[in-house]
């Protein structure tokens, strides 16, 4: 069995106030098991105040997760602000992982940690963390880890901050901060997790299709096997495609036509050439959608999954959801508008921590071996175990 307690501070510039504040509330909770790991999320100012090494070398267990422009937890919500969801259990156990840096030969980096981590003994579930990285793609990071773990179910996120140009979207591993490193966490032990996520209702995507005949990565270089400009001026996007704000309300959907659910992708902007830069792999060969995004839709299909996942007969142990971004920007002022909607649906008190993230990595299917893990953007994705 698997218990969970989340702690927060709002003490900045005050390390010994900062670490005060977590003890105490985790001195109130019931007494931690015998194995325990922490999943951190919080404002980059509280890793330049130093009070993210000092939460470190105040705990006896290791501490993971990623730098977020907003957080959450049961009792409390900000920007500025540190979150620590603490997993405790007798008969779970946790291994945690760092890679080398990823600016090169990033896939091979990835799977020889995780391969280094896991010793030969499989994981139920692997938690992974990483910073906000333009040469790299979500999807790579994904790939390399279900065909390192044979298809183990890995929920996580990327940094995101909230720096005009991302400077200080940092992963955070035992009170260290890296831009070009991934962690993860290996949870071992006869757990459970289900995964659900929240993207774009149905009817809120196009009926106008493409098919993606030509991409590179994350590059999407043909639509229909036309220009992309082409189709963003068969679609009246031509002006809008100028600029990836103007685009934040229109994700692309994208269908692999292989039974899965459509993953959604953000707009970047357009290179030299008339390319789409998107923040996540473009297949070629699948149909692109777009969706047109909006404040009540946001809230509508966040608070459709959250019923989804408190459904279950059994009382989940914990809840642990990240937001991407552009959904946050879509609520404009009411920044916490879906932790308040995990907030009042949890008439159990259930353990949970919200942040908002630059991509998220979620299953889209658990079968009967093995998970099809996918790299997602627009997307709110839960963990409940």
């Amino acid at each position: 069995m698997i218990q969970a307690v989340t702690v927060s501070t709002k003490s900045i510039d005050d390390i010994e106030g900062a670490v005060r504040d977590l003890k105490a509330q985790l001195d109130a909770a019931p007494p931690l098991s015998r194995n325990s790991v922490g999943i951190i999320a919080c404002h980059y100012e509280f890793v330049l105040s130093g009070v993210v090494k000092a939460v470190q070398k105040a705990f006896p267990f290791d501490i993971a997760g990623t730098i977020s422009s907003a957080q959450a937890v049961n009792d409390n919500a900000g920007t500025l602000l540190l979150t620590l969801m603490v997993l405790s259990g007798d008969d779970v156990r946790f291994k945690t992982v760092l890679t080398p840096s990823l600016r090169e030969e990033s896939g091979k980096k990835i799977g020889e940690a995780y391969r280094a981590g896991e010793g030969g003994e499989k994981p139920a579930l692997i938690f992974a963390f990483a910073p906000f990285m333009v040469e790299n793609s979500g999807d790579d990071y994904v790939s390399v880890i279900a065909g390192a773990s044979g298809g183990i179910p890995c929920f996580g996120t990327l940094a995101v901050d909230d720096t005009p140009d991302f400077r200080e979207c940092y992963m955070l591993y035992r009170g260290e901060h890296y831009r070009d490193r991934m962690s993860m966490i290996l949870v071992y032990g006869d757990i459970q997790p289900r995964f659900y996520l929240a993207s774009i209702s149905r009817n809120k995507i196009l009926d106008r299709s493409a098919l993606v005949t030509s991409s590179e990565g994350h590059l999407l270089t043909g639509l229909n096997d036309r220009p992309v400009t082409e189709y963003f001026a068969s679609m009246g996007l031509t002006k809008a495609s100028e600029t990836s704000y103007a685009m934040t309300s229109l994700p692309f959907m994208l269908d692999f036509n292989d039974g899965t659910p459509m993953v959604s992708r953000v707009f970047i902007g357009l290179d030299e050439h008339g390319n789409a830069i998107c923040a996540g792999a473009m297949p070629k060969g699948s149909t692109l959608y777009i969706g047109v995004f909006d404040k009540d839709d946001v809230l509508l299909t966040t608070g459709k999954t959250i019923d989804a996942a408190l459904a279950e007969k059994e009382k989940p142990s914990l809840v642990l959801a990240y937001s991407c971004i552009s959904r946050s920007m879509s609520l404009g002022s009411d920044t916490f508008a879906e932790a308040e909607i995990l907030k009042k649906k949890d008439a159990g008190n259930i353990p949970f921590l919200l942040a908002y993230s630059g991509g998220e990595i979620c299953p889209t299917q658990i079968q009967s071996e093995s998970a099809v893990n996918r790299f997602h953007n627009n997307t709110f994705i839960l963990c409940v175990i």
